[in-house]
């Protein structure tokens, strides 16, 4: 996306109510047209659907029905609240209130409070983490970290569903769901849990739903009042409302019909949090009057991506299949979709890895690829082989942005010389707003050249580089800018959570991409068991793991490739079958389950496939177990095994790695990993046959850096390669290079 795209120069909102029509779409222009009674838009992926129902609004104020105050917009996360108030800030409607239903219930609970309850609303948990646990062992039950937050997803699934703790079992019965551990024990957990937050008068964000549904409902007043300031809604995403959503949608309205809503039951993928469809595919019933527009011109895949997804969907079976909608890309085509069966995991990662290094060769850049998995387990292993390839990466739904330490200190830095302005002596020898910037960033640990490694060091380097990033966007697109107006900018993304792009590879499950979209995305590991995941057994339950695929597919623009592999680890039993989606999708396979001949595509993938030796399933050399995880086959032995790590070898290994990739310029990890680091002092090779058994040392790595490690294990001065040494660049000196 370019700067201009994300920092529109501001104009003169036009005037006149049809130039808000202007470069629509003519069903973009039905749905802004709109205005009156019960509006459904069905809108498939990449249609331009925010576009449509921000130019509605704009449209409708523009035109004297609506009033800015009372719209209240509603959607799912502070990220496309924010979106959405700068479209229609830029529309000339910047009175809209565009919120989350929890922000827009809270708002309104922290107004209403001491009139309807008295006194001040109960203290908000950020986090309910904690308060489970001690539930829990007040229930005399232990939970490890995944158990815990298990139960915990639990509660507030049955929370938004309106179950209490002692109707969980039978909600879980008559659900078909698939509980986590015993309902009769997550219930108990439940209750001591909503008796610890009475005692200590708080409330959860769920809460903040049920409350406000209590208050409307009982106090008609007050319900009054809330329909007196809000008489237009508009629900963007509305396949994934739950029960309590929906009935606190009714509340507001009140029987009115001035709504609009906007879904795909195609992208319904939350059910796990109590999201339903049903609401969106019964609205016309429940609305027998209402306008339906189906939104199905798709401006951001090109055909061959469309045609695959509306593929995947064709298969599809159930009520939501009946309403899917036949995307039609609008792009110019681009290469054709590539499917690519590997022999174990590893090598896929590999292979993907391979890929991605001649996408940015090619010029694609770090920030607009992704690799997309079923679940976060997956990750580890590519951000191995990333590594191992010097691909920089980032990990989807870490820490905000915004909420780290870094960022914090860098804001109260800039508020700070915004506010001195030129008596900061920082800013009296700079000129411009990016210069400015980097001039006090600074002082707080930003530097030209990113530092070696990859812990904390490099994490904080990496905030910082992106708000300077962020900033010479943000002076292109408005050369008049003053660090104030950055100031800004930088609190409204901060409370819209709308964080700048850190440079790199997004690594993210399918899940964590819904609403991203990149120009090419890689979905790896889809083989039965994992698409779909293996605990789903009901036929709902697949569907919906076919809608996360689709999901995952329409993510792509251009560049996108599906693969999988036979076995976990390299020489083990080839069992896997393709996903069963795949069906039918596969060049060259039949109509039938992807036949393993026919669903290799793509050189990479052959050549990782076909050149690779095969060996036997790898054991841990302390106890003889078989190793699966990806961090226990690197150091070849079990995570709880006894290490014989040579800590001083280790230290040395640390020490060359840190000096070698300041002279290639690159980070520490890109030389070796600190597992791989690890596995070397444990094994202490003794030639390069041996060293080459230890996994993350592939051919490229053992000749290039094989004599100096091998000189470190005997105890000897390393000599870096003349070539390099001599300051031969990374690409000169074979970064590009494969490894087998």
């Amino acid at each position: 996306m370019t700067s201009a795209a994300r920092f529109p120069v501001l104009i003169d909102a036009p005037q006149g109510a049809d130039a808000v029509l202007e470069g629509l779409d003519p069903e973009q222009r039905e749905v802004a047209t709109a205005l009156h009674g019960p509006v459904c838009v069905l809108a498939g992926a990449g249609t331009g659907k925010t576009r449509a129902i921000t130019h509605r609004i704009a449209y409708g104020i523009r035109a004297g029905v609506m009033q800015p105050g009372s719209v209240l917009a509603l959607t799912f996360t502070n990220r496309a609240a924010g979106e959405m108030r700068g479209r229609l800030r830029q529309l000339g409607a910047a009175g809209v209130q565009a919120r989350t239903f929890h922000s827009a219930a809270l708002r309104q609970l922290q107004f209403f409070w001491p009139r309807a309850v008295g006194g001040e609303l109960p203290r908000l948990l950020e986090r309910k983490v904690q308060l489970v646990a001690e539930a829990a062992a007040r229930s005399r039950i232990r939970l490890d970290r995944s158990e815990l937050r298990d139960v915990t997803g639990e509660i507030e699934w049955a929370k938004v569903t309106q179950t209490v703790p002692e109707e969980y079992p039978k909600a879980i019965a008559d659900s078909g769901r698939e509980a986590p551990r015993d309902p009769a024990e997550t219930a108990g957990i439940y209750g001591a849990y909503e008796q610890l937050k009475r005692d200590r008068g708080a409330i959860d964000f769920e809460d903040v739903l049920l409350l406000t549904v209590g208050v409307l409902q009982d106090r008609p007043d007050i319900a009054d009042r809330v329909r007196e300031q809000y008489q237009h809604f508009v629900v963007d995403e509305y396949q994934d409302v739950s029960p309590l959503q929906q009935r606190l949608l009714e509340l507001w309205l009140g029987g009115r019909e001035s709504v609009c809503v906007v879904g795909d039951a195609s992208q319904t993928i939350y059910s796990f949090t109590g999201a339903t469809p049903e609401h969106l595919l019964d609205f016309p019933a429940r609305h027998p009057d209402a306008t339906v527009v189906r939104l199905v011109r798709d401006y951001r895949s090109t055909p061959q991506v469309v045609h695959l997804a509306n593929g995947l969907l064709s298969q599809a079976v159930g009520r939501g299949a009946e309403q899917r909608l036949e995307l039609v890309s609008q792009r110019d085509p681009g290469p054709e979709p590539g499917f690519v069966e590997y022999p174990d995991e590893p090598t896929e990662a590999e292979g993907v890895a391979r890929g991605i290094r001649e996408l940015l060769e090619s010029g694609v850049s770090a920030g607009e690829i992704a690799v997309l998995y079923r679940i976060n387990a997956q990750s580890e292993v590519y951000e191995q082989a990333l590594a191992d390839q010097g691909v920089p990466y980032q990990l989807q739904g870490a820490e905000r942005f915004f909420e780290r330490a870094e960022v914090r200190e860098a804001g109260v830095a800039l508020r700070g010389a915004a506010r001195a302005g030129d008596n900061d002596p920082l800013l009296q020898e700079t000129v411009g707003l990016a210069a400015q910037v980097r001039a006090v960033l600074g002082t707080k640990g930003w530097t030209t050249e990113p530092p070696a490694g990859s812990g904390a060091v490099r994490d904080r380097w990496e905030s910082l580089a992106a708000l300077v990033r962020l900033a010479e966007d943000f002076g292109r697109a408005r050369p008049e800018a003053k660090l104030g107006d950055l100031v800004a900018e930088l609190d409204e993304r901060a409370n819209a959570q709308h964080a700048p792009t850190i440079e790199g590879v997004t690594l993210a499950s399918l899940h964590a991409a819904k609403g991203l979209e990149w120009d090419a995305v890689f979905l790896v590991g889809l083989s039965e068991g994992m698409m779909p995941i293996t605990h789903a057994k009901t036929a709902e339950q697949v569907e919906e793991e076919r809608r996360l695929l689709y999901v995952g597919v329409t993510r792509a623009r251009a560049h996108l490739t599906l693969s999988w592999s036979l076995s976990r680890t390299p020489g083990g039993r080839a069992g896997r079958r393709p996903s069963r989606f795949l069906s039918g999708l596969v060049p060259g396979a039949g109509s039938g389950p992807a036949a393993r001949g026919g669903a290799r595509s793509g050189g990479n993938g052959d050549r990782a496939g076909g050149r690779r030796r095969k060996r036997g399933p790898l054991r841990c050399r302390v106890c003889g177990r078989g190793l699966t995880d990806a961090g226990e086959m690197k150091l070849m032995r079990c995570e709880g095994c006894p290490s014989d790590l040579d800590e001083a070898l280790y230290e040395r290994l640390r020490d060359w790695r840190l000096e070698r990739a300041r002279q290639l310029g690159q980070p520490a990890y890109c030389v070796f990993t600190d597992k791989t680091l690890m596995a070397i002092a444990e094994a202490v090779p003794e030639d390069a046959s041996q060293l080459a058994l230890i996994a993350g040392v592939g051919r490229r790595k053992l000749d290039r850096f094989g004599d100096e490690v091998l000189a470190l294990c005997a105890g000897e001065e390393p000599v870096a390669h003349e070539r390099e040494s001599a300051g031969g660049t990374a690409a000169e000196s074979g970064a590009t290079d494969t490894d087998t």
